[in-house]
Protein backbone atom coordinates (compact mmCIF):
# COMPACT_ATOMS: atom_id res chain seq x y z
CA UNK A 1 0.00 0.00 0.00
CA UNK A 2 1.69 3.33 -0.89
CA UNK A 3 2.48 5.49 2.42
CA UNK A 4 0.13 7.99 1.76
CA UNK A 5 -3.24 5.39 2.01
CA UNK A 6 -1.02 3.85 4.95
CA UNK A 7 -1.22 7.50 6.51
CA UNK A 8 -4.52 8.34 5.85
CA UNK A 9 -5.64 5.12 6.74
CA UNK A 10 -4.65 5.54 10.30
CA UNK A 11 -6.33 8.92 10.27
CA UNK A 12 -9.45 7.60 9.31
CA UNK A 13 -9.42 4.86 12.18
CA UNK A 14 -9.14 7.84 14.24
CA UNK A 15 -11.96 9.33 12.82
CA UNK A 16 -14.80 5.96 12.86
CA UNK A 17 -13.54 5.09 16.19
CA UNK A 18 -15.08 6.61 18.95
CA UNK A 19 -12.25 7.49 21.94
CA UNK A 20 -13.45 7.52 25.94
CA UNK A 21 -11.41 10.71 26.02
CA UNK A 22 -12.82 12.52 23.14
CA UNK A 23 -16.13 14.85 23.49
CA UNK A 24 -17.18 14.72 20.12
CA UNK A 25 -15.98 13.07 17.17
CA UNK A 26 -14.30 15.31 14.38
CA UNK A 27 -16.06 16.40 11.32
CA UNK A 28 -15.13 16.00 7.73
CA UNK A 29 -14.85 19.20 6.21
CA UNK A 30 -16.44 19.93 2.95
CA UNK A 31 -14.66 21.37 0.05
CA UNK A 32 -15.70 22.74 -3.61
CA UNK A 33 -12.70 23.66 -6.72
CA UNK A 34 -13.12 27.03 -7.28
CA UNK A 35 -9.95 27.31 -9.79
CA UNK A 36 -6.70 25.37 -10.86
CA UNK A 37 -3.25 27.30 -11.51
CA UNK A 38 0.15 26.55 -13.04
CA UNK A 39 2.35 25.49 -10.14
CA UNK A 40 5.94 24.66 -11.08
CA UNK A 41 7.01 20.88 -10.62
CA UNK A 42 10.45 21.66 -9.71
CA UNK A 43 9.67 23.46 -6.50
CA UNK A 44 9.35 21.02 -3.10
CA UNK A 45 6.73 23.07 -1.68
CA UNK A 46 7.45 23.76 1.89
CA UNK A 47 5.72 26.37 2.83
CA UNK A 48 3.29 28.86 1.17
CA UNK A 49 1.75 32.66 1.79
CA UNK A 50 -0.47 34.65 0.11
CA UNK A 51 0.31 38.55 -0.07
CA UNK A 52 -1.62 41.26 -1.30
CA UNK A 53 -1.84 41.85 -5.09
CA UNK A 54 -1.72 38.49 -6.21
CA UNK A 55 1.59 37.85 -4.77
CA UNK A 56 2.06 34.17 -3.43
CA UNK A 57 5.49 33.55 -1.67
CA UNK A 58 6.67 30.29 -1.13
CA UNK A 59 9.44 28.54 0.43
CA UNK A 60 11.00 24.92 -1.42
CA UNK A 61 13.64 22.38 -0.11
CA UNK A 62 15.36 19.62 -0.84
CA UNK A 63 19.51 20.34 -0.30
CA UNK A 64 21.15 22.81 -2.49
CA UNK A 65 18.13 23.08 -4.33
CA UNK A 66 16.13 25.15 -1.31
CA UNK A 67 14.56 28.80 -2.33
CA UNK A 68 12.62 31.68 -1.46
CA UNK A 69 10.70 32.76 -4.17
CA UNK A 70 7.66 35.31 -5.06
CA UNK A 71 5.37 34.03 -7.75
CA UNK A 72 2.33 35.33 -9.79
CA UNK A 73 -0.81 33.43 -7.65
CA UNK A 74 -2.88 33.49 -11.32
CA UNK A 75 -0.36 32.48 -13.79
CA UNK A 76 2.28 30.14 -11.58
CA UNK A 77 5.11 32.69 -13.22
CA UNK A 78 8.16 32.86 -10.97
CA UNK A 79 9.04 36.57 -10.52
CA UNK A 80 11.88 36.28 -8.25
CA UNK A 81 13.65 33.51 -6.23
CA UNK A 82 16.71 33.80 -3.80
CA UNK A 83 18.82 30.45 -3.35
CA UNK A 84 19.39 29.50 0.41
CA UNK A 85 22.66 28.29 1.35
CA UNK A 86 23.56 24.71 -0.03
CA UNK A 87 23.72 23.33 4.02
CA UNK A 88 19.83 24.43 4.48
CA UNK A 89 16.96 22.94 3.36
CA UNK A 90 14.45 25.27 3.50
CA UNK A 91 10.97 24.65 5.29
CA UNK A 92 7.74 27.00 7.12
CA UNK A 93 7.37 30.42 5.59
CA UNK A 94 5.35 33.36 7.49
CA UNK A 95 4.35 36.49 6.52
CA UNK A 96 4.68 39.74 9.21
CA UNK A 97 3.37 42.93 7.45
CA UNK A 98 6.56 43.72 5.95
CA UNK A 99 8.51 40.80 6.50
CA UNK A 100 9.17 36.58 5.74
CA UNK A 101 10.46 34.52 8.17
CA UNK A 102 11.97 31.27 6.81
CA UNK A 103 12.52 28.29 8.85
CA UNK A 104 15.16 25.69 7.85
CA UNK A 105 15.24 21.42 8.58
CA UNK A 106 17.65 20.78 10.52
CA UNK A 107 19.90 23.74 10.52
CA UNK A 108 18.05 24.88 13.41
CA UNK A 109 17.90 28.42 11.93
CA UNK A 110 14.97 30.73 10.73
CA UNK A 111 15.95 33.35 8.27
CA UNK A 112 14.17 36.59 8.60
CA UNK A 113 13.82 38.87 5.31
CA UNK A 114 12.03 42.26 3.99
CA UNK A 115 8.95 40.99 2.29
CA UNK A 116 9.92 43.79 -0.81
CA UNK A 117 13.71 43.05 -1.58
CA UNK A 118 14.49 39.89 0.20
CA UNK A 119 17.24 41.89 2.23
CA UNK A 120 18.25 40.03 5.12
CA UNK A 121 16.61 41.47 8.55
CA UNK A 122 18.18 38.90 11.02
CA UNK A 123 18.59 34.90 11.90
CA UNK A 124 17.13 33.37 14.73
CA UNK A 125 18.46 30.04 16.59
CA UNK A 126 15.78 27.58 17.59
CA UNK A 127 16.70 24.25 18.96
CA UNK A 128 14.92 21.10 17.35
CA UNK A 129 13.42 20.59 14.03
CA UNK A 130 11.40 23.34 11.83
CA UNK A 131 8.59 22.13 9.96
CA UNK A 132 5.72 24.82 9.24
CA UNK A 133 4.99 28.53 10.31
CA UNK A 134 2.72 30.86 10.34
CA UNK A 135 1.33 34.31 12.52
CA UNK A 136 -2.05 34.87 13.98
CA UNK A 137 -1.63 38.63 13.75
CA UNK A 138 -0.04 38.44 17.63
CA UNK A 139 2.63 35.30 17.63
CA UNK A 140 4.09 32.93 15.61
CA UNK A 141 2.81 29.61 15.64
CA UNK A 142 5.82 26.71 14.93
CA UNK A 143 5.35 23.11 14.20
CA UNK A 144 8.31 20.37 14.55
CA UNK A 145 6.87 17.06 12.86
CA UNK A 146 5.59 15.89 15.58
CA UNK A 147 2.21 16.08 18.05
CA UNK A 148 2.92 19.78 19.42
CA UNK A 149 2.84 23.37 18.25
CA UNK A 150 5.53 25.74 19.55
CA UNK A 151 4.06 29.24 19.94
CA UNK A 152 6.67 32.01 19.40
CA UNK A 153 7.24 35.80 20.28
CA UNK A 154 6.74 37.76 16.75
CA UNK A 155 10.26 39.86 17.49
CA UNK A 156 12.71 37.67 19.00
CA UNK A 157 11.29 34.47 17.68
CA UNK A 158 11.61 33.39 21.48
CA UNK A 159 9.44 30.37 22.50
CA UNK A 160 6.60 31.46 24.60
CA UNK A 161 4.79 28.24 25.02
CA UNK A 162 3.78 25.15 23.38
CA UNK A 163 0.70 22.90 23.32
CA UNK A 164 -0.29 19.01 22.37
CA UNK A 165 -2.93 18.75 19.11
CA UNK A 166 -5.14 15.98 19.52
CA UNK A 167 -7.53 14.32 17.23
CA UNK A 168 -10.45 12.66 19.18
CA UNK A 169 -8.53 12.36 22.08
CA UNK A 170 -5.32 10.93 20.84
CA UNK A 171 -2.25 12.43 20.03
CA UNK A 172 -1.91 13.58 16.26
CA UNK A 173 1.78 13.75 15.04
CA UNK A 174 3.54 14.64 11.65
CA UNK A 175 2.04 17.91 12.03
CA UNK A 176 4.10 20.37 8.85
CA UNK A 177 2.73 23.31 7.14
CA UNK A 178 0.73 25.80 8.62
CA UNK A 179 -1.68 28.10 7.91
CA UNK A 180 -2.97 30.53 10.88
CA UNK A 181 -6.82 31.74 9.72
CA UNK A 182 -9.53 33.65 11.52
CA UNK A 183 -8.47 32.08 15.36
CA UNK A 184 -7.60 28.54 13.76
CA UNK A 185 -4.15 26.75 12.90
CA UNK A 186 -4.17 24.76 9.62
CA UNK A 187 -1.78 22.04 9.25
CA UNK A 188 -0.90 19.84 6.74
CA UNK A 189 -0.46 16.24 7.64
CA UNK A 190 2.99 15.41 6.40
CA UNK A 191 2.40 11.63 4.45
CA UNK A 192 -1.17 11.95 3.36
CA UNK A 193 -3.75 14.50 1.34
CA UNK A 194 -5.79 15.31 4.77
CA UNK A 195 -5.37 19.09 6.42
CA UNK A 196 -6.64 19.44 9.95
CA UNK A 197 -8.07 22.44 11.51
CA UNK A 198 -6.45 22.83 15.17
CA UNK A 199 -7.93 25.32 18.10
CA UNK A 200 -5.18 26.63 19.60
CA UNK A 201 -7.17 27.35 23.02
CA UNK A 202 -7.00 23.33 23.86
CA UNK A 203 -5.10 21.99 20.85
CA UNK A 204 -8.35 19.78 20.06
CA UNK A 205 -8.67 19.25 16.00
CA UNK A 206 -12.59 20.24 15.33
CA UNK A 207 -12.11 19.73 11.40
CA UNK A 208 -10.56 17.26 8.58
CA UNK A 209 -10.26 18.43 4.84
CA UNK A 210 -9.71 15.04 2.98
CA UNK A 211 -8.19 15.82 0.11
CA UNK A 212 -7.81 12.68 -1.45
CA UNK A 213 -8.68 13.02 -5.49
CA UNK A 214 -8.03 16.74 -5.79
CA UNK A 215 -5.20 15.94 -8.37
CA UNK A 216 -5.14 13.03 -10.36
CA UNK A 217 -3.10 11.41 -11.27
CA UNK A 218 -1.26 11.73 -8.04
CA UNK A 219 2.01 13.09 -8.09
CA UNK A 220 3.19 10.64 -5.04
CA UNK A 221 2.29 7.57 -7.46
CA UNK A 222 5.58 8.60 -9.35
CA UNK A 223 7.74 10.16 -6.74
CA UNK A 224 7.00 9.38 -2.92
CA UNK A 225 8.08 12.73 -1.96
CA UNK A 226 5.24 14.37 -4.14
CA UNK A 227 2.95 14.86 -1.10
CA UNK A 228 0.17 17.55 -0.42
CA UNK A 229 1.78 20.42 1.52
CA UNK A 230 1.34 24.05 1.01
CA UNK A 231 -1.75 25.97 2.60
CA UNK A 232 -2.40 29.68 1.70
CA UNK A 233 -5.64 31.57 2.76
CA UNK A 234 -7.30 34.53 0.82
CA UNK A 235 -9.35 36.79 3.12
CA UNK A 236 -10.87 38.62 0.48
CA UNK A 237 -12.17 35.61 -1.32
CA UNK A 238 -12.48 33.20 1.68
CA UNK A 239 -10.62 30.79 -0.09
CA UNK A 240 -7.39 28.75 0.40
CA UNK A 241 -4.78 27.87 -2.15
CA UNK A 242 -3.53 24.76 -1.65
CA UNK A 243 -0.55 22.52 -3.65
CA UNK A 244 2.11 20.02 -3.09
CA UNK A 245 5.93 19.31 -3.67
CA UNK A 246 6.11 19.36 -7.32
CA UNK A 247 3.01 19.19 -7.34
CA UNK A 248 2.21 20.65 -11.29
CA UNK A 249 -0.85 22.68 -9.92
CA UNK A 250 -2.16 25.18 -7.00
CA UNK A 251 -5.58 24.45 -6.96
CA UNK A 252 -8.00 27.47 -4.95
CA UNK A 253 -10.95 25.60 -2.78
CA UNK A 254 -13.14 26.50 -0.62
CA UNK A 255 -13.78 25.21 2.65
CA UNK A 256 -17.08 25.07 4.78
CA UNK A 257 -18.19 22.93 7.74
CA UNK A 258 -21.02 20.09 7.02
CA UNK A 259 -24.94 21.24 7.14
CA UNK A 260 -25.79 20.41 10.77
Amino acid sequence: MHVIAVVFAALLVLVTTSSAVSAEPVPLLEWDVVSRRTHDTGAFTQGLQLASLGRLYESTGRYGESTLRETDADSGEVLRSLALRDEWFGEGLALLDEDLIQLTWRAGIAVRRDVKTFELVDTYDYEGEGWGLCFDGERLVMSDGSDRLTFRDAGTFEATGSLAVTFEGQPLGRLNELECVEGSVWANVWGSDAIVRIDPADGRVDGLLDLRGILEPHPAASDAGAVLNGIAWNATTGTFLVTGKLWPELIEIRVSDPAP
